[in-house]
């Protein structure tokens, strides 16, 4: 799967579109940030709405690094996200 690379506040997150499928499949995907270091990892996610193409990795490729940070800091951590496994 394509990833991206952004530099937030002197930490790096490599950056994937995710698998989940959504009711709004058509509309919403979701972003998967992961930085790793010596304390483990880390894992934060949001939810978008692509502005041109409907194909997620398309998506992630159109966007400007300046819209991936943007999203990084709408996004949630993963503790409770079914994108990173959480089952209610």
């Amino acid at each position: 799967m394509p990833s991206r690379q952004i530099s937030v506040d002197g930490r790096t997150w490599r950056v994937y579109p995710s698998g989940f499928i959504t009711q709004s499949v058509a509309d919403e995907f979701s972003l998967i940030f992961v930085s790793r270091d010596d304390n483990g990892r880390e894992v934060r996610l949001t939810r978008y709405t692509p502005r041109n193409t409907r194909a997620r990795e398309q998506a992630l490729a159109e966007m400007t690094d300046d819209d991936i940070v943007r999203l990084f800091y709408m996004s949630q951590p993963s503790a409770r996200a079914p994108e990173a496994g959480y089952q209610a």
